[in-house]
This record gives structure tokens, C-alpha cells and sequence, in this order.
């Protein structure tokens, strides 16, 4: 998928620069929230802009488990999933790891495996990583309160795959399938994604 995108999609004369440095990594992403739509936002990839779904509680420099808000800051890319039966990652410079039936990740502040990946079936509260909606056909993790991690403070913030129309995340910054398929050959541990105001 990834490879035969860029082949069949030419970037038009405004993304002159993005054909220019196609084969150089990203080093920052950039997301603002759309004015007058605090759940929606606009993602500039080196000056080319995309738009983006964003929290439902907006952008929030308090981000706390539960309240829906994409937090204010910068993360590093870690790491990322994708679901091998829907995709391919072969061209990702972040480390991938294919997404089976048996991932899970605990959203439980009390849980000693709170914000960390877990195998399913699982006791605590977390999220399937399997989703039938396919948002986490490519998943990528921020380092949001991942080292060190503080309890209610935020757990699952990924940059993935957008519902049609942009509805809001639970907290996430999500593009489309095919923005998704452009970025991320140029994607790695080194990129920042810093959400502003």
C-alpha cells in the first residue's frame, strides 16, 4: 500500500517542497486546532497542511484520564501497530508490530500496567487494539506519559486513523488513511508531533 501510493498519488504544485525532500524524514509535525472548532484540527507535515480530527474535550495543557482532550505539547514518536490483514508497514522507518486479537492497552490509572500495552483477555479496564472501525489500522504511540507515567494523567494517546468526517478522538490526532500512507515513510522515532494553540 504504502509503496504504490506515492506512485499513483502525485503531489500537485503546491507540495513542490513535500517532492523535493520526499526522501528525507520528518523531523516535527505540527498540529493546531481549526479556528472555531476546537475538535478539529490542521496537522502541517514540512509546510505541507492536513487537516485532522482532534480530542472531543479540544487541546488541554491538563490532560487527564477520561476528559477526552488531546494534550498541549510536544511528543516523540515511539513506536507504532498496524493491522497486517487491512495493510503494510514495509516502508515505515518506526519500528511496526502487527496488531493481533490479543492486544490490548489498560486505560486503569490504578493498574500497575496503566498506559502500557497488555495481553487479552485482560482484568482491568483497557482498550482493544483490534477495532472493527479500523482506526487502528496504522496506530502510532506518542510518548505521552509513558516515562515516567503519573496515575489519571492520560493513557493511549496515538496518532491513527481518522472516522470518516473527522469525529472527534477520545484524546488521539488522527488524519485520513491515505495522509496516513504519505507520512509515514518519513515517520521516525526521532519525529516530534507538538500540538499548539
Amino acid at each position: 500500500m504504502w509503496g504504490s501510493y506515492r506512485k499513483k498519488h502525485k503531489c500537485k504544485s503546491g507540495n513542490a517542497k513535500y517532492r523535493r525532500d520526499g526522501n528525507r524524514g520528518l523531523a516535527r509535525l505540527t498540529v493546531r486546532a481549526k479556528p472555531g472548532n476546537p475538535s478539529r484540527g490542521l496537522l502541517d507535515a514540512g509546510g505541507v497542511v492536513f487537516p485532522c480530527a482532534l480530542g472531543r474535550g479540544g487541546i488541554s495543557s491538563r490532560k487527564r484520564e477520561g476528559d477526552g482532550a488531546t494534550p498541549l505539547g510536544a511528543m516523540r514518536l515511539r513506536s507504532g501497530y498496524f493491522r497486517a490483514d487491512q495493510t503494510a508497514a514495509r516502508h515505515a522507518r518506526l519500528k511496526m508490530t502487527p496488531i493481533d486479537g490479543g492486544l490490548g492497552w489498560c486505560d486503569r490509572p490504578d493498574d500497575r500496567n496503566y498506559n502500557r500495552p497488555v495481553r487479552l483477555p485482560y482484568r482491568g479496564s483497557h482498550e482493544d487494539m483490534h477495532r472493527a472501525d479500523r482506526l487502528y489500522d496504522v496506530c502510532i504511540v506518542l510518548d505521552w506519559n509513558i516515562v515516567p507515567r503519573q496515575r489519571g494523567r492520560g493513557s493511549a494517546i496515538f496518532f491513527h486513523l481518522a472516522r470518516p468526517g473527522f469525529t472527534p478522538t477520545q484524546g488521539c490526532v488522527a488524519v485520513t488513511a491515505r495522509v496516513m500512507a504519505r507520512l509515514l515513510p518519513r515517520l521516525s522515532s526521532r519525529t516530534v508531533l507538538e500540538v499548539k494553540r
